[in-house]
C-alpha cells in the first residue's frame, strides 16, 4: 500500500536522516530561490507553485532525488545536466555523489522568470 503524504514535512521525515538531512536542503534550496511559491504534495512528492503554475518537484528514492523542472527546465541546462541520469522533464542526482544545489538554484531562478514572463 501506498503512503499518502499531507504535508512535505510528513514525506521527508518518512525517509532514513541521512536522506531527510539531502531532502531538506533541496527544499530549503527552492524556497530561498522562490520565496512565493506554494509549497504541497503533487503526484506522491514535494510540488512547488508559483503563481498557480507548476514550478518544480523533487523526490527521494533508494539511490537518488529526482528533481522535477518541468516543462522546460532541463532544456535549458542540458549541458550542466550531461552527467546524470535524466527522462523525460527529470534527472537524478545519486545520494552517493555531491547533490549539485547550484544547478537547482539556477534551474529554480530559470523557473521562476519563465513563469512570471508568461503572466505579464
Amino acid at each position: 500500500m501506498k503512503i499518502e503524504f499531507k504535508t512535505v514535512d510528513e514525506y521527508i521525515t518518512s525517509f532514513p536522516n541521512d536522506v531527510q538531512q539531502i531532502l531538506s536542503q533541496v527544499r530549503k534550496t527552492i524556497l530561498a530561490h522562490a520565496p512565493d511559491a506554494t509549497e504541497g504534495i503533487a503526484y506522491g512528492m514535494p510540488a512547488y507553485k508559483l503563481k498557480g503554475k507548476p514550478l518544480v518537484y523533487f523526490g527521494g528514492y533508494q539511490k537518488h532525488i529526482g528533481f522535477y523542472a518541468t516543462p522546460t527546465g532541463h532544456e535549458q541546462f542540458e549541458d550542466q545536466l550531461a552527467p546524470y541520469k535524466q527522462g523525460k522533464g527529470s534527472v537524478q542526482f545519486p545520494l552517493k555523489q555531491q547533490i549539485p544545489y547550484e544547478l537547482i538554484v539556477k534551474m529554480v531562478e530559470y523557473r521562476v522568470a519563465e513563469i512570471l514572463k508568461k503572466l505579464k
